[in-house]
């Protein structure tokens, strides 16, 4: 059984060159985007050979690895005492090195087998931005150990910026709200580099932990992860008016009796419990927009303000912004997967981020 879901190879792992002349593996640029909630990694060529969740699941005995990304996702919460889940990363930072390096390793394994040699390819990852210039090390040692030797480190809100179409290459300044699985990052990016920053642990686990506490407490329902990110993707919403309010069901565990319960929750409720998570955010973004120099702040009236990650994904999260802040705010195209699509960029300029490649 496959562990990780890849793009299908139907060619041999060595090509044939022209002429009939045998041609082995080559080295290529790699992009990982190292995740709270997804790994995704972009081989050149190949595009993104790789998005599953940054979940691994070990042996509780042998610590040996059962399963990552989808299949151990699924195990989540239906798990026995003889295996270990683990989400490596937790709320934005690296709770679990060793499981961290695991999924790297994996997924580059996965990569070499498409025709793709690990020696004289250039690696790129991309991290949240509280990792430490120790995992970062780390991170690099591991790279080498498994034969990468040109391997550089970003941060995931410069590559989100990049892959969601913003030049940040020019002296013009650009801004992004990345709302990712486990932590918001707000930048803004000038020159090809980031110029002001900030981040909390305001984001998608955050607010799944808040609709699960508000079930418990005003339902009497126990739910778990899975359920409570089914309920935001359903019915998460963030606007005022409401007409027709949308429903779902939810089953869990009555916190009386102990028995499964099962229940009809509207989205004026989940309104509610986003609002306030998401007001923090808000205040993010004006202390962001506060330390920015005047004349970016004057590119950034004019071009408004990019939301990307998972939270982008949320109906009404622009119109939110929009009332609390006073500035004009956009959608990625492709919220999922622009920290990954950013990659493409900055491997084809790696050593200079202040002159943009020519395609």
């Amino acid at each position: 059984m496959a562990l990780w879901k890849t793009k299908k190879i139907e060619n041999d792992p060595k090509m044939t060159g022209v002429g009939g002349a045998f041609k082995g593996p080559t080295g290529k640029n790699i992009g990982i985007d190292l995740g709270t909630a997804n790994l995704l990694v972009y081989v050149e060529g190949e595009g993104v050979v790789i998005n599953e969740p940054s979940i691994i699941a070990f042996d509780y005995e042998t610590d040996e690895v059962i399963a990552v990304g989808q299949i151990a996702a699924e195990m989540v919460g239906k798990g026995h005492s003889g295996i270990r889940i683990v989400s490596p990363l937790n709320q934005g930072v690296i709770s679990d090195m060793e499981a961290t390096k695991k999924l790297i390793e994996i997924s580059l394994r996965k990569a070499e087998n498409l025709t793709l040699e690990l020696s004289s390819s250039t690696l790129l990852l991309c991290c949240p931005s509280e990792v430490t210039q120790l995992e970062r090390e780390s991170f690099t040692s591991l790279g080498n150990k498994l034969g990468v030797k040109d391997i550089f480190i970003e941060q995931e809100v410069k590559a989100g910026a990049i892959g969601s179409g913003l030049d940040i290459f020019s002296s013009n300044g650009s801004m992004i709200i990345d709302i990712g699985g486990g932590s918001t990052d707000i930048g803004v990016l000038s020159l090809g580099d980031i110029v002001v920053s900030e981040s909390n642990r305001i984001a998608g686990n955050y607010l799944d932990n808040e609709i699960i506490n508000y079930l418990q407490y005003n339902h009497g329902l126990l739910i778990g992860k899975k359920t409570a990110e089914r309920i935001k993707a359903e019915i998460g919403t963030l606007r005022e008016t409401l007409e027709n309010p949308r429903s779902t069901y939810v089953s869990g565990r009555d916190v009386v009796s102990g028995l499964p319960k099962k229940i009809t929750i509207y989205e004026n409720e989940i309104r509610d419990v986003l609002t306030v998570p998401f007001e923090g955010i808000a205040s993010l973004v004006l202390k962001v927009l506060q330390k920015t120099p005047a004349e970016l702040s004057a590119d950034i009236i004019v071009k408004g303000i990019l939301i990307s990650g998972g939270g982008a994904l949320i109906d009404g999260v622009d119109e939110f912004f929009h009332k609390r802040i006073g500035m004009d705010f956009t959608l990625s195209k492709r919220p999922l997967t622009a920290v990954v699509e950013g990659t493409k960029l900055l491997l084809k300029n790696r050593g200079s981020y202040f002159v943009k490649p020519t395609d």
